[in-house]
């Protein structure tokens, strides 16, 4: 008896503890719940707050971001705290090129080819005043027009106002120094914060085709449309498009894309004023005539042959007679005959922008058993193939996907994202495939070149797994035109798009065009430089390559 009662206690215990313990957790569970909620919601909103937010497939608030989203993140970090922002009350506050004072270090009467000449710059404002931190967008230049020649020269930010303008005197004769303030800091801020703010400085439109009927609706690499939309979803690269999906008509449907800029703009009007022409590409230097190099009999150092993997420097070299001269690996100038020759066997996959495509028209001016193909497509942005039948030779060029920004209606049938090109490719000892992309991303948040060109690394990792003989090269922006809609198409965008290409890249098999250094060296300021850039281009490929 006693022990039935001694039970029947400790089952009571037991069940008294229990609810007890319930009524807690419910008490505590909503405060749990939504803190848990709010912690979710914040990363999310602290994520777009910083970039606007990935163009991607909606993913669960719980699943946990991607290597690639890590991955930007943690490069726009880096990038926020380089390029910080540099609020200003008035343009006089802001860095002033007139006011500003570079002097030659250790100044000579004669200088030696091969020396280095340093240049120290200190940024001074409108009313005179020192400036207190760095960041203004410069560019270096030195060149002397009656050799045509020219290099880039290297500038070294301290992040407190003054700069180290180093050049490599790479040849002799008469040497004219230049620094240009292609934008103040403020400006430079202002440009990164602009970028970053929103998708709708482009707006595209596709056309959708249903037998001799078609209709136009708005697409983009975000819509924020209530409208039903057709999704063109790359799920394993995150990559994003979409359109307005049109009435009766399949998302399938899609034929054809065109492009016109938006006018907004995320800049204030006092921003504005520091893009003016005037405020553009001012020199820094006025008070430095030109140096004499001469030879000084000094002996020139032997290089290795130019091959990919090879790293290179900044400048990587210099023109001299029109021609392009590496620094870091011996060059051959390669004439007509040897170009045939490199070219014997080759199938060569040009994947990118126009910039490109001005490499299959420069080709057959000089190789003219290169024809091009017919392959019935309309327009410029049309797929391009040469061919060299006997020689078993085919070149071709194709365009990269969205963002592709134009005003001429380009076909998107055959359209997909590099990775996807390149995955096609088998590869082999006698393929190369020359990548380049970046003024077409140049008004979009950052976030979508990085996306990009992470992609493409994954694309030649699989790529080399599969073929390491394959021979991949990347070609780096052109500089272009200093006067045009800076806040979409300026270069400063294209030269961080080029630090950060070079970073992502830097330790693959591939070999490297500095389209960047190469432009600057030629002073070209324009985004298709004219024939003897190309050839200067090309000639570094096929270095490359042979």
């Amino acid at each position: 008896m006693s022990s039935n009662m001694m039970l029947q206690k400790m089952v009571l215990l037991i069940i008294s503890f229990l609810v007890v313990t319930w009524i807690i957790i419910s008490q505590n569970s909503t405060k749990f719940w939504s803190t848990l909620n709010l912690s979710i919601s914040l990363y999310h909103w602290n994520t777009s707050t910083k970039s606007p937010p990935f163009p991607k497939t909606p993913v669960s608030p719980l699943k946990p971001p991607t290597d690639t989203e890590l991955r930007i993140k943690a490069i726009v970090e880096k990038l926020d705290q380089q390029i910080p922002p540099r609020p200003f009350a008035h343009v006089n506050t802001t860095t002033s090129a007139a006011h500003s004072t570079a002097t030659v270090l250790n100044p000579r009467h004669t200088y030696c080819k091969g020396d280095q000449l340093d240049v120290l710059l200190e940024a001074k404002d409108y009313l005179g005043r020192k400036k207190q931190y760095g960041g203004d967008f410069l560019r270096a230049r030195m060149s002397s027009p009656s050799l045509e020649a020219g290099a880039a020269g290297k500038v070294t930010d301290f992040n407190n106002g003054t700069y180290l303008v180093s050049f490599t005197l790479f040849w002799e004769g008469p040497v004219f120094l230049s620094l240009l303030l292609i934008h103040p800091s403020e400006g430079v801020s202002a440009l990164w914060r602009a970028r970053n703010q929103g998708y709708d400085k482009v707006v595209f439109k596709g056309k959708f085709v249903n037998g001799t009927s078609h209709v136009f609706t708005e697409c983009g690499l975000t819509l924020n449309s209530s409208a039903e939309l057709c999704k063109y979803l790359d799920d394993r690269d995150e990559e994003a498009f979409y359109c307005v999906k049109p009435q009766h008509l399949p998302c399938e449907a899609l034929t054809h894309m065109t492009t016109r800029n938006q006018k907004i703009s995320y800049l204030t009007m006092q921003e504005k004023g520091l893009f003016h022409r005037s405020k553009v590409g001012v020199e820094m230097m006025t008070d430095i005539k030109h140096i004499d190099v001469s030879r000084c009999n000094k002996s020139e150092k032997m290089t290795a042959k130019c091959q990919v993997g090879i790293k290179t420097p900044v400048p990587g070299g210099y023109t001299l007679q029109g021609r392009w001269i590496t620094t870091f690996c011996n060059q051959i100038q390669l004439n007509t005959t040897k170009i045939n020759d490199c070219l014997k066997g080759k199938l060569i996959y040009l994947l990118g922008d126009s910039t490109l495509r001005q490499w299959i028209y420069y080709l057959p001016k000089v190789v003219k058993t290169l024809k091009l193909f017919d392959l019935h497509e309309t327009g410029v942005f049309k797929k391009h193939v040469l061919l060299d039948a006997e020689r078993h030779t085919q070149i071709q060029w194709k365009k990269h996907s969205y963002p592709f920004v134009t005003l001429q209606l380009y076909s998107v049938i055959d359209d997909d994202y590099i990775p996807r090109e390149i995955d096609r490719l088998p590869g082999d000892k006698n393929t190369a495939i020359v990548i380049s992309f970046g003024q077409h991303f140049r008004p979009f948040p950052i976030d979508v070149f990085l996306r990009r060109a992470l992609g493409v690394r994954k694309a030649i990792e699989r790529l080399f797994l599969r073929s390491p003989t394959t021979k991949v090269i990347i070609k780096t922006e052109n500089i272009r035109e200093m006067h045009l809609d800076t806040e979409r198409f300026g270069d400063f965008h294209g030269y961080i798009q080029y630090l950060t290409m070079k970073d992502i890249f830097k330790d693959l098999n591939v070999g490297v065009i500095d389209a960047w250094d190469m432009t600057i060296a030629y002073g070209t300021n324009t985004v298709h430089p004219p024939d003897h850039v190309i050839g200067s281009q090309i000639n570094m490929f096929l270095n490359y390559i042979c």
